[in-house]
C-alpha cells in the first residue's frame, strides 16, 4: 500500500473530525466559508481525535495487509470525532445510518448531526458502529480489550490508551492483564498508549518523563514496547506502518510457536507508544497562544469564529489545508485509490462482530438445578453455606460451557465458598512455585480469573460479555462500592443500546455480591457496607434488577435466572455462611419467579386479614424476622401475623416505574392498605422508604436496617452503655443488636404498633429487652453467640 494513500486518508478523518465539531453546511468548502456555515454551538473534543484516526487507519492497513481479525478500542472516547471519521469513510457508518450517505449532502449531513440533539454523541457511544465502550469515563479500554480476546483465539485488540487516561487507577492496573493471555487459547492486546503530551489543562506525566524511563517502566510491566515519534507526516506515517508490521509478525509468531508446540507460555507481547502533538494538523497559534500540541486544542481550538472574522479565515485556512478537492470526488466520495486503505465487508473495523457482541451470542447449557438443590424437608432445621451450592452448580456451568463462560473475582473466590469452581483451574500465566500445586489450582487454562483490582475483573468481565459470551463476577459486598461509577457507565451503555435496532442483546452482567455487611463481624466496621445498591436502584428500570435470595435454593434460581438473562444488570446478595434453609427446590423456583412471597410457615392464621405484617429482605434479616415472627405469635397466639418475604427488591416499586413492579392491588394483598407493617432490610432502611413511598400503606411502614452501628439515633437508649468495640470485632447476633434489625428488636416493633399488643404487651417487651441484653453481654464474656439463638 502507497504510503501517500495511507497519509491522505488520515487527512481525510482529520477534515471530516474537524468538519464535524464547526461546519453545518458548506461541508467540502466549495464557497468561501461563512459564519452562516458554522455551527450555533461548537462541541467537541479535537484532541484526541488525530491520534484516534491515526490509529485506526493504521489498525485497517494491517487489518487488509495481513487478512486479521480486528476490533479497535478506543480509551479517550470523548475523542469521538477520530472514531466516526474512519467508520464513516470506510462505509460502515451509511449501511447502518443512510442518511450519512458517501457523497456531499450524506457528509453534510453527518456534520450536522455530530454534537447536535437527536444526532450523535460527543463520545464513542453505542450508535457508532464498531465502538465497545463510550470511554467518557476513562480508565477502562485495556480491561475491556484483555477481556474481548480470551477464548478469541483469533481476535487482536487494537486498543489507544490515552495519555490522560493511563493516569487513572484502573488503566494503571490493567497493564497486568497481560499475565493472563494465553497465547494457545485467546487472542492478543495491542496497545498503543498515545502520549500527545496534555489533558485538559494540565501536561500529561508519562509524556513528561525520560524515554528510557518510560520504556523501563512498560518492559517491567512485561511488554515490548516501540516507540513511535515526531511531527511530520511522513516520517511518523512510515514509522508507524513498520512499527504495526512488527507487532503484527510478533503476535503472529507467538501464536504459531504456541499453537504448534501446544505448550503455553508467556511472551512479552508488543505494545507502540505513540509520542505526536495533541490536537495535530490544528494552527500552531491564535492570537499568540499555542493550540497545537498544547492544552487548548483539548476541545473546540478556537471557539469564536462567529464572532470573530479573523478567526473564522483562520478555521478556513486550516480547513483548507487538508486539501478536501484532493481527497473527495466531485460527489464528494473519498477517492477510490484513497479507500483502498480500509478492508471490505466484516473485517472493516467499524463492522467486525464482535464489537456487537449480540451478534455472536450463543445461550449457555445449563445443567438441571435438582442435581444441587438443598434438601428441605421442613423449613428452618437445615443450615448450609449458601454460596456453597452456587460454587458447584458454576462448576458444571463451565464443564458445559468450557469456551464462552468465567467466572471473575478479586481473591475473594474461595472465602466466598465458590472453590468447587477451581476443578477448572484459575488463570495464571506468571511464575508457579512448587507450592503451588498444593490446592493452588493455577493453570493457563484455567476457568477462573482473580486480581486484587475490583475495577480491572469488573472490566475483563466486561468485555467478555460486550463480545458474546456469559460470566459472573463475585466479590464481598463492602467493596463492590469500588466500581459502582464503572458499573453505571456500563448500565448507560446497555440502556442506550436497547435503543439501537442493530444491536444486538448481549448477556447480563452478573454480580454476585457476598461476605455480606450482616457477616462482617470477624473483619469490622471497615467491610461493612451494603450501599451498592444505593448507587444503582435509582437507574434504568429496563436494565437493573436488584435480588436478595433468602437460603440456597432460592440463591440457586436466581443465579439460574440471570444466566439465562440479556442486557441486564443483576445484582444478586447473599451471605457465605451457614444460614437456615426454607424452601425445597420447586418453592424456591415459584418465590423467584413471583419475587416476593407470603410464608405460612412464618405466619399464623394466613387465610385471615392480619393484624402486622412482618416483611423481611435479605438472608440475615429473614432469619432474625422470622424468629420474631414466631416469639410474638407464640407469645400472643391471637395476634394474626403475615410474614412476606421479598426477592425481587423491584417488587417494591410501582409497575408503571420498573417492569417487575407490582401494581397497587398486588401490593396491598401482601402489605394491606391500613395495617402496620415491620419490614427487616439488609441495606440502608431508608431505601424501602423510597420505594414505597406511593403505596397507599406506605405511612405505616416501619423499616429497619443497616445504620452504621451508629450511638445517635439508636431507639433502644438502655442498649447505649453496651455498645463497646463497634468499630471492630462483634458477633453476628450483637452486630444485628447494634442495628436494631434482630429479633428481639423487630418483636418490640411488633408491640409498640398493633393497638391492641401496645398496654398488654409490656410485659412481653420488657422480657425481650432482658434477652437482648443477655444476648450482648454473653457474647462480651464468650466471644460467641448463645448457641441456643441459633436452633
Amino acid at each position: 500500500m502507497k504510503l501517500r494513500n495511507l497519509i491522505s486518508c488520515w487527512k481525510a478523518c482529520c477534515y471530516v473530525s474537524a468538519g464535524m465539531i464547526y461546519l453545518r453546511d458548506n461541508p467540502l468548502l466549495k464557497e468561501p466559508l461563512k459564519k452562516e456555515h458554522i455551527k450555533l454551538r461548537l462541541l467537541g473534543h479535537w484532541g484526541a481525535s488525530p491520534g484516534i484516526s491515526f490509529a485506526y487507519i493504521h489498525a485497517s492497513r494491517a487489518v487488509k495487509e495481513y487478512n486479521l481479525n480486528c476490533i479497535f478500542v478506543p480509551g479517550p472516547g470523548h475523542g469521538a470525532p477520530g472514531l466516526i471519521a474512519p467508520v464513516y469513510l470506510e462505509g460502515t457508518l451509511s449501511e447502518y445510518y443512510p442518511q450519512f450517505s458517501q457523497d456531499e449532502e450524506g457528509l453534510g449531513n453527518l456534520f450536522r448531526a455530530f454534537s447536535f440533539p437527536g444526532g450523535l454523541g460527543s463520545h464513542c457511544t453505542p450508535e457508532i458502529p464498531g465502538s465497545l465502550q463510550e470511554g467518557g469515563e476513562l480508565g477502562y479500554s485495556l480491561s475491556h480489550a484483555y477481556g474481548a480476546v480470551f477464548d478469541n483465539p483469533d481476535l487482536i485488540a487494537v486498543t489507544l490508551v490515552g495519555d490522560g487516561e493511563a493516569e487513572t487507577g484502573p488503566l494503571a492496573t490493567s497493564w497486568h492483564c497481560n499475565k493472563f493471555i494465553n497465547p494457545i487459547k485467546d487472542g492478543a492486546v495491542l496497545p498503543i498508549l498515545l502520549l500527545n503530551g496534555y489533558k485538559i489543562n494540565n501536561p500529561s506525566l508519562l509524556a513528561r518523563i525520560e524515554e528510557d524511563e518510560l520504556l523501563s517502566l512498560f518492559r517491567g510491566y512485561g511488554y515490548e514496547p516501540k516507540l513511535v515519534q515526531g511531527e511530520e507526516d511522513e516520517e511518523v506515517h512510515q514509522k508507524m506502518m513498520e512499527t504495526v508490521d512488527w507487532c503484527v509478525e510478533r503476535i503472529l509468531g507467538v501464536w504459531e510457536e504456541a499453537r504448534s508446540s501446544e505448550k503455553p507460555f508467556r511472551p512479552r507481547w508488543p505494545m507502540i507508544i505513540l509520542k505526536i502533538p495533541k490536537g495535530w494538523t490544528a494552527p500552531k497559534k491564535v492570537d499568540g497562544h499555542y493550540i497545537e500540541g498544547y492544552w487548548r486544542s483539548h476541545q473546540v481550538p478556537i471557539a469564536d469564529v462567529r464572532e470573530h472574522e479573523a478567526h473564522l479565515k483562520i478555521l478556513e485556512e486550516w480547513l483548507k489545508s487538508y486539501q478536501p478537492e484532493e481527497l473527495f470526488d466531485e460527489k464528494g466520495r473519498l477517492k477510490e485509490d484513497i479507500r483502498q486503505v480500509f478492508p471490505e465487508g466484516s473485517k472493516r473495523l467499524g463492522s467486525n462482530p464482535h464489537a456487537n457482541g449480540g451478534l455472536l451470542r450463543v445461550p449457555l447449557k445449563l445443567p438441571s438445578l435438582s442435581e444441587f438443590a438443598v434438601e428441605v424437608k421442613e423449613p428452618a432445621k437445615v443450615y448450609q453455606e449458601n454460596t456453597r451450592w452456587v460454587g458447584r452448580f458454576l462448576r458444571e456451568v463451565i464443564r458445559s460451557n468450557p469456551n464462552n463462560f468465567r467466572v471473575f473475582g478479586p481473591d475473594e473466590t474461595h472465602s466466598n465458598r465458590l472453590y468447587d469452581v477451581f476443578e477448572f483451574g484459575k488463570t495464571w500465566m506468571a511464575k508457579t512455585l512448587p507450592e503451588d500445586e498444593d490446592e493452588g489450582y493455577l493453570s493457563p487454562f484455567g476457568r477462573t480469573l482473580e486480581m486484587l483490582s475490583e475495577h480491572t475483573v469488573e472490566g475483563l468481565l466486561e468485555g467478555y460479555i460486550l463480545t458474546g459470551r456469559h460470566g459472573i463476577l463475585n466479590t464481598y459486598e463492602g467493596f463492590a462500592p469500588i466500581v459502582s461509577s464503572m458499573v453505571n457507565q456500563f448500565g448507560k451503555w446497555l440502556d442506550i443500546s436497547s435503543d439501537v435496532p442493530w444491536r444486538m442483546p448481549i448477556s447480563s452482567l452478573n454480580l454476585l455480591l457476598t461476605s455480606v455487611v450482616w457477616r462482617q463481624d470477624h473483619n469490622g466496621f471497615t467491610h461493612q457496607d451494603p450501599g451498592f445498591i444505593n448507587a444503582i436502584v435509582d437507574k434504568w428500570p429496563n436494565v437493573v434488577r436488584v435480588y436478595f435470595p433468602p437460603d440456597a435454593n432460592t440463591l440457586l434460581c436466581t443465579v439460574w435466572q440471570c444466566l439465562q438473562s440479556t442486557g441486564r444488570i443483576n445484582i444478586i446478595v447473599a451471605d457465605k455462611q451457614k444460614h437456615p434453609q426454607y424452601l425445597n427446590l420447586e418453592e424456591a423456583l415459584r418465590h423467584v419467579e413471583k419475587g416476593i412471597g407470603i410464608w405460612e410457615f412464618g405466619s399464623n392464621h394466613p387465610e385471615e386479614e392480619p393484624d402486622v405484617v412482618i416483611a423481611s429482605c435479605g438472608d440475615i434479616p429473614t432469619k432474625e424476622a422470622l424468629h420474631a415472627s414466631w416469639m410474638i405469635g407464640n407469645a400472643f397466639p391471637d395476634i394474626k401475623i403475615r410474614f412476606v418475604n421479598v426477592v425481587n427488591l423491584f417488587c417494591l416499586t410501582p409497575n408503571t416505574e420498573h417492569p417487575d413492579g407490582l401494581t397497587d392491588r398486588d401490593f396491598d394483598s401482601y402489605f394491606t392498605k391500613n395495617k402496620p407493617v415491620i419490614f427487616n432490610f439488609h441495606g440502608y432502611p431508608w431505601l424501602i422508604h423510597r420505594l414505597t413511598y406511593r403505596r397507599a400503606n406506605h405511612a405505616n411502614f416501619h423499616v429497619r436496617g443497616y445504620r452504621e452501628n451508629r450511638k445517635i439515633g439508636i431507639d433502644s437508649t438502655y442498649l447505649t452503655p453496651l455498645l463497646k468495640g463497634r468499630g471492630g470485632i462483634t458477633t453476628p447476633l450483637q452486630l444485628a443488636i447494634l442495628n436494631q434489625i434482630d429479633r428481639f428488636s423487630i418483636a418490640m416493633d411488633v408491640i409498640e404498633r398493633v393497638p391492641s399488643l401496645q398496654e398488654r404487651g409490656g410485659n412481653f417487651k420488657d422480657k425481650l429487652k432482658n434477652m437482648q441484653i443477655q444476648a450482648i453481654e454473653y457474647a462480651y464474656v464468650h466471644g460467641i453467640d448463645k448457641p441456643e439463638l441459633e436452633e
